[in-house]
């Protein structure tokens, strides 16, 4: 059987969850707005230029979730997913999904963004594989902690590598969908990259190395 692996942010999506999520957080009130998007701006700059100090993105990032009830923090996120997820979704990026579930492939959504915000975007796509950075859970609650590795950048390699070996599986053949630099080494290893509206490095990359750029966009 083939791998079918998909970055999510700017990939499926047309637009960044992780980003969105921390706005939607400061708009509903639930962390101090003015510092916190300033916050959220910065880090969204150092992830685009490739700086990403990911343990202090993930520290700020994962704060909100300990700092509220479980019960609150899924109302918001349902109402998140409503309002500004959902009209990220391509028809494009639908099809694209559809396209390689058709062919019989395995699929995969692999995204540094934490398991709480994405878990229900995967099942917008109906791709029951999901690697994420997995926030930790303590009797109940969020510690604003997380566990294992965060599958960002080489980290991605890396806990899919697990994921694979879990299963004691080896696909016959791969591909991953990205925009990202960050993402070079996955698509370095697999048998088919292919860049999606890829920022300025990843396509210069693409070009050289003769990697498929497609556009996921309406």
């Amino acid at each position: 059987m083939h791998l079918a692996i998909f970055d999510l942010d700017n990939t499926l999506l047309a637009g960044d969850s992780d980003y969105a999520w921390g706005q939607f957080l400061a708009d509903e009130g639930a962390v101090n707005r003015d510092a916190y998007s300033a916050q959220n701006q910065i880090f969204y700059e150092e992830y685009q230029r490739g700086t990403l100090d990911i343990d202090a993105f993930l520290k700020f990032s994962l704060a909100p979730l300990a700092q509220h009830e479980p019960a609150k923090l899924l109302a918001w996120r349902a109402e998140f997913i409503n309002s500004v997820i959902t009209p990220m979704v391509t028809d494009k990026a639908r099809n694209l999904v559809a396209h390689h579930r058709q062919r019989g492939d395995e699929l995969l959504i692999i995204t540094a963004t934490n398991a709480f915000v994405t878990a229900p975007i995967a099942e917008i796509f109906g791709i029951e594989h999901l690697l994420a950075t997995q926030p930790t859970l303590r009797a109940g609650r969020y510690t604003g902690g997380y566990d294992g590795t965060p599958t960002f950048q080489a980290g991605k390699r890396l806990v899919l590598d697990q994921w694979l070996a879990g299963r004691q599986w080896q696909p016959q053949k791969t591909w991953f969908y990205s925009d990202s630099r960050n993402d070079l080494p996955l698509l370095e290893t697999v048998d088919h990259p292919v860049a999606v509206d890829p920022d300025a490095v990843l396509r210069e990359r693409a070009l050289a190395a003769g990697w498929p750029i497609i556009t996921l966009r309406d």
